[in-house]
Order: structure tokens, then C-alpha cells, then sequence
């Protein structure tokens, strides 16, 4: 099948925010090397990076609902958090779909997996089973911090220096994996060139999250059965697997705002992006949709002063080199 538009679109707006982690990363890993005495060259601490520390974003977002006070150790995580669920809220999973580095990671090892002819999709009896494992995660944490932990332990763990070095250690844990870490990353490839989207599918406590927010969502796909063909283009081209021809309306948790269903239809009104009104939205506005809402959380937080970490350098240069040795709170 020949590759739509809108993909090629995901493809380049995903792999741009991807690249702009990865510049991210390498900066923070000079700005390690300064902190920790490593190197004698200063480089600003990139505040992207925290977008890899949800955890932290979760006692912050409930911190912050509860005493309306911004994060100040990793407010750009919490920025961002938030971002994606708005993302959520609005415009599906739309975060998992056009802006998640490991998702679009995740996507390229799936391409690869149908090059190679490995590809399949798993059984009802052995899919659903497995989905529920990162709902059980998400609720695992969702106990731990939002029923358990009150202000003071919040502020605790988020003022620790546990937290203040999390960054530093997220660094180290990819610069110095262990065996185990590359067997768990190997068994992980392998199980994504065979089943589509392994890892978001069934183990990302943040996409699960993502996905409930995305079931109350404004926006979803909506299949005119009369004028359906059962041609399953739809589905052949979904990355969540979702069976598109058995239902009218697409308000699904796995759905992540490709809107490739949409474009690949050959049936003109088969499918279509609507609102609530029943208005018909055209499928590229989407992703300028997408951007825009991050680039408005950026712009914000930068000029309201949330999105560089208030914390002194010479505390990270007092903390940093023993990074590895700070144990958990």
C-alpha cells in the first residue's frame, strides 16, 4: 500500500521533536561533565530533558493542584506533563502519536518488522490480557502518589536529592547499562519487529494514562457504515490495531491521532475527523494543531518563568558526582 501523506507528515514531525531530544541529551551530557568535574566547559542545563521524568511530573502536577505552586526542580517535566495531557484531552493520544521520541522509535522498528515480514497481530485472548499490563502499572503509581502521599511527603521527595539528581542518574543509566538492561532493551526490539508497537501498547503507564484522558476527548474518527466497503485500509494502516470497521465512532484509549485512517480511505465521507457538532475537521490541521499547543506550553512556561529549574549550580556540582550513589527517598 502505498504510503499516504499524512504519515510521511508524522514521520517528520515525530523524528524533529525526537532530534530535538537527542541534541537535548547531548547537551545535558556536557552539562554533566562540567557539573561533575569532568570538563572544564559550561553548558546550560537543558531543561527538556525532564520531559523523561513523568513520575517526578506527577507529584509536581498534584503538588501544584493542591498549593498551586510550580515545580522549581524540574519545572520544564511539569510543563510538559501537562502539555501532553492537554494534548490527551483534546486531540486523542496525540502526544504518543506525533511527539513521543520512544513512540516514534517504537514506529520505526514496527516498519522494520513488516519489511522483514515479521509482523503480526496478536489474539484477542492473549492481547487483551497483556494490555492491561500498563493500566496496572498506571495504577500502581496513581495509588502510590495520588492516594498515599500527601503535601509533606510530596515536597519531600520533589526537594531530595534523590530528585535533584534523577536527571544524572537517567544519563548514567544509558551511558553505563547493565547486562540485564540490555537483555530487558534486547527482548523489548525483538517483541516490536513482531507485534506492532510493543512497548506502547502494552507497557507505557504514561500512554495509558494518555489514553484515558483521550476517552473523553472532543475529537474522534467517525465510519459512515453505509458508505463503507470493508476494504480494511483503515485498519491495516492503524498503529494501535484498533478494528476501525466494527465500529462508528472511534473513541478508543489506543487511538493515537494519526488520522492515516482518515487519508487512506478510498471511499470520499467514509471516514472523517469530527467534533462534538458533528463539524468535519480537515485531517492537517492536526498536526499544526499538535505543535502549536506544545510550542504555546513552551512559550508560556518560558515567559512566566517555568521552565528553567531554580536550583543553584553549585548544587548539582556538589551533587552530581555521586549521582549514582544517591539512593531513593
Amino acid at each position: 500500500m502505498k504510503q499516504a501523506p499524512i504519515s510521511r507528515i508524522r514521520i517528520v514531525v515525530q523524528g524533529g521533536f525526537a532530534l530535538l531530544c537527542l541534541f537535548a541529551g547531548y547537551r545535558f551530557y556536557q552539562f554533566y561533565g562540567w557539573a561533575s568535574g569532568q570538563s572544564p566547559i559550561y553548558v546550560a542545563k537543558p531543561a527538556t530533558v525532564e520531559g523523561f521524568l513523568p513520575i517526578s511530573a506527577l507529584l509536581g502536577l498534584k503538588r501544584f493542584v493542591m498549593t498551586g505552586l510550580w515545580d522549581e526542580v524540574h519545572p520544564a517535566g511539569l510543563t510538559i506533563f501537562i502539555g501532553a495531557l492537554t494534548l490527551a484531552l483534546f486531540l486523542r493520544k496525540a502526544f504518543c502519536g506525533w511527539v513521543c521520541p520512544v513512540g516514534f522509535v517504537s514506529n520505526l522498528t514496527a516498519k522494520l518488522g513488516k519489511i522483514l515480514g515479521l509482523q503480526h497481530e496478536l489474539p484477542p485472548w492473549l492481547d487483551y490480557p497483556i494490555l492491561c499490563v500498563k493500566y496496572l502499572l498506571l495504577a500502581f503509581f496513581c495509588y502510590i502518589i495520588l492516594w498515599k502521599m500527601d503535601v509533606q511527603m510530596i515536597e519531600a521527595f520533589l526537594y531530595s536529592q534523590y530528585n535533584l539528581v534523577v536527571d544524572a542518574r537517567m544519563l548514567l543509566f544509558f551511558l553505563h547499562p547493565s547486562a540485564l538492561t540490555l537483555k530487558v532493551l534486547g527482548v523489548l526490539f525483538l517483541a516490536s519487529l513482531v507485534v506492532r508497537n510493543f512497548w506502547c501498547r502494552y507497557l507505557c503507564p504514561y500512554g495509558a494514562l494518555l489514553g484515558i484522558g483521550a476517552l473523553i476527548g472532543p475529537l474522534q474518527v467517525k465510519r459512515n457504515s453505509s458508505l463503507c466497503i470493508n476494504c480494511k485500509r483503515c485498519e491495516q494502516v492503524c498503529p494501535a490495531a484498533i478494528h476501525i470497521t466494527r465500529n462508528r465512532a472511534i473513541r478508543h484509549p489506543e487511538c493515537v491521532g494519526c488520522v492515516e485512517c482518515v487519508e487512506v480511505c478510498p471511499r470520499r465521507g467514509c471516514l472523517a475527523l469530527e467534533a462534538p457538532t458533528e463539524k468535519r475537521i480537515p485531517i492537517y490541521a492536526f498536526p499544526v494543531a499538535v505543535v502549536g499547543i506544545i510550542g504555546l506550553f513552551w512559550t508560556v512556561a518560558v515567559l512566566t518563568g517555568h521552565w528553567h529549574a531554580a536550583v543553584p549550580l553549585e548544587a548539582f556540582r556538589h551533587l552530581y558526582p555521586a549521582a549514582s550513589l544517591v539512593m531513593h527517598p
